[in-house]
C-alpha cells in the first residue's frame, strides 16, 4: 500500500505529541474520604498553575521540538474549557512558541468536538497548521466525572510533502453530524450533565457505523485491513459497542489512556493518537474513530517516515514520570473546596501595557546577548553589563536552554494559589543568571546542582487577568 497515493495529495501529520501533567490522582484516594466513588487506576490532574492555555503551549513546543524544520502557516487552538471568553487564547500560544506575527491564531472552542473537528478542518484543508487542543476535565466529589476524567493536552502539525515529512499520511475521512442531548454543560459551571446512558448508545452506534463505512470506503480498503482501532469519545459504553461492531478483526484496540491519564475531552483523541504513533511502524492504517455530537472517522497510512521521527518527549515517558497528590489537595486545585491562604494580600492585576511592551520576554523567555560581549541578559536590558554598549543587543531565546540550581529558597508567608513557594537562583547553561519559582516538584527533593528545564505556567489570577510568565522544574530521568 505504501506506494498507493491517497486522495489527499498526501497530506496527513508530519508532527504529533501529547502533554500529560506531572500529577496523579490515585482514584482509590476518593472512596477512603467519602466511602464512594472513586476507582481503580489514576488520572492526570493539571497543576494549580496550568490550565488549557499553558498545556497547550507545552504541547505545541514538543510538536515543533519533534519536527524542527516543519512550516506552520497557521495555529488552531481548539478546548471545551478556555482559560479565556471574548479573548483569544490562541495568541497566548501563538507569542509563548515564537511564531511570526502573520500567522494566524484562532480559537476553536466551547464543544469537546472541537478538537477532532479542528483536526479533521486542517487535513482537508491547505498550508501547514499547528493543531493544539487541551482541556481539564472535573466534575462533583465522587462523581464518575471526577474519577474517569484527566487532564492534559495535545498538537498536531498537519501539511503536505511540501512543508514536511509525513508520518501518517490521511486515507479517508467521514462525518456525520446529528442534533441529541447527550453530554452538556452551562457556562460557568465546573461539571457537566450526561442523559441516561443506554440512549446515547442507541443514537452513537447506527451513525458510527455508517460513518466508519464511509470512511473505508473512500480510502477504498476493508475494515480487515485496518491495523489499529481506537474509538474514542466521552461516552465509554457507547465506544465500546461501536468498537465490536466494525468488523476491524485484525485491529489492536489503542491503549485509550483511561486507566492512567483518564480521558482528556477536547484533546483525547489526538493524545491517543499521538501514543499510537510513537510506536507505530510504516503501512500501519491506523483508524481514528470519535463520538462527540455526531462521529468522527479519520484513517491514516503509516510512512516510511516514521522511522526517523523522534518524539521530543512521548506520552508514555510523561506517564512514567509522574507524583501523586492528595485528594484534598486535588479538591483545592480544582476549586471544590477553599483554603487558608496566606495572610498576604493577594497582588494585583498585571499592566497591559507593560505586558504587551514586553511580549518577547513575559511569553517567549527571550533575553538580551551583547553582540560584543556575548553577556547575556535575564531579563533582557539595553545597556550590557559587560562594557556596557547602548542598544547593540541581539535576542537571546532562552525557553529551551536547561540550567543548574545554585540556591534554594521555600517561602511560606508570600501570596501563592498553592501555598508555600519554591523558588531557585538558576544559572543557565551557556551564561544567564535568574531566580525563578519551581514547579512539578517536592522541596525535600531538591538540591543544589540540579537540573532544570523551563516551562509555560500561570502565576496568578486577578480582576480575571491570567498573568502567564515561565517556571523552572525539574529535568525528568532519561
Amino acid at each position: 500500500m505504501s506506494g498507493t497515493p491517497s486522495k489527499f495529495n498526501g497530506r496527513g501529520i508530519i508532527s504529533v505529541a501529547g502533554y500529560v501533567p506531572y500529577r496523579r490522582l490515585d482514584r482509590s484516594a476518593v472512596a477512603k474520604t467519602f466511602g464512594s466513588g472513586g476507582g481503580r487506576g489514576k488520572r492526570a490532574v493539571a497543576s494549580y498553575d496550568e490550565d488549557t492555555t499553558t498545556m497547550g503551549v507545552e504541547a505545541g513546543r514538543l510538536a515543533l521540538k519533534s519536527a524542527p524544520t516543519a512550516i506552520t502557516d497557521q495555529l488552531i487552538f481548539a478546548t471545551a474549557s478556555p482559560a479565556y471568553l471574548d479573548k483569544t487564547n490562541a495568541t497566548t500560544l501563538h507569542a509563548a512558541l515564537r511564531l511570526d506575527s502573520d500567522v494566524p491564531a484562532l480559537d476553536f472552542g466551547g464543544a469537546i468536538r472541537s478538537g477532532v473537528g479542528s483536526l479533521r478542518l486542517a487535513l482537508t484543508g491547505n498550508g501547514a497548521t499547528l493543531v493544539v487542543s487541551a482541556d481539564t476535565r472535573t466534575g462533583l466529589p465522587t462523581s464518575s466525572d471526577e474519577s474517569n476524567g484527566g487532564d492534559g493536552a495535545a498538537a498536531i502539525i498537519v501539511g503536505g510533502p511540501e512543508q514536511g515529512a509525513v508520518i501518517a499520511e490521511l486515507l479517508g475521512a467521514s462525518s456525520i453530524t446529528e442534533e441529541f442531548i447527550d453530554r452538556w454543560r452551562s457556562p460557568g459551571s465546573n461539571r457537566s450533565k450526561q442523559w441516561e446512558e443506554r440512549f446515547g448508545e442507541t443514537k452513537y452506534v447506527p451513525i458510527g457505523e455508517r460513518a466508519f463505512a464511509g470512511a473505508i470506503k473512500q480510502a477504498e480498503i476493508t475494515a480487515q485491513d485496518i491495523n489499529v482501532l481506537a474509538v474514542t469519545g466521552m461516552h465509554s459504553r457507547a465506544c465500546k459497542a461501536l468498537a465490536g461492531k466494525l468488523g476491524a478483526t485484525n485491529a489492536v484496540a489503542a491503549d485509550d489512556l483511561t486507566s492512567v491519564v483518564g480521558n482528556t475531552g477536547t484533546c483525547h483523541p489526538a493524545l491517543v493518537l499521538a501514543n499510537v504513533l510513537e510506536t507505530a511502524t510504516p503501512d500501519q492504517v491506523i483508524a481514528l474513530v470519535v463520538l462527540a455530537d455526531g462521529v468522527e472517522v479519520l484513517l491514516f497510512r503509516v510512512t516510511d517516515a516514521i522511522l526517523t521521527f523522534c518524539p521530543y518527549r512521548s506520552v508514555a515517558k510523561q506517564i512514567s514520570n509522574g507524583a501523586d497528590i492528595t485528594y484534598g489537595k486535588f479538591l483545592a486545585w480544582k476549586n471544590q473546596v477553599t483554603i487558608e491562604p496566606p495572610r498576604r494580600p493577594e497582588p494585583d492585576r498585571i499592566s497591559a501595557s507593560v505586558s504587551g511592551r514586553t511580549e518577547d520576554w513575559k511569553y517567549a523567555f527571550v533575553g538580551s546577548k551583547d553582540r560584543g560581549s556575548g553577556a547575556l541578559h535575564l531579563p533582557p536590558a539595553r545597556v550590557s553589563r559587560d562594557g556596557g554598549a547602548l542598544d547593540d543587543m541581539e535576542p537571546a531565546p532562552m525557553s529551551d536552554v536547561e540550567g543548574t540550581i545554585q540556591i534554594i529558597t521555600i517561602d511560606r508567608i508570600a501570596y501563592s494559589p498553592s501555598p508555600p513557594i519554591t523558588f531557585a537562583v538558576v544559572d543557565f547553561d551557556g551564561g544567564g543568571r535568574l531566580p525563578v519559582e519551581l514547579t512539578d516538584c517536592s522541596a525535600d527533593d531538591l538540591a543544589v546542582g540540579d537540573k532544570v528545564e523551563m516551562t509555560f505556567r500561570k502565576l496568578f489570577t486577578s480582576d480575571d487577568i491570567h498573568n502567564y510568565f515561565w517556571k523552572a522544574r525539574p529535568v525528568p530521568p532519561a
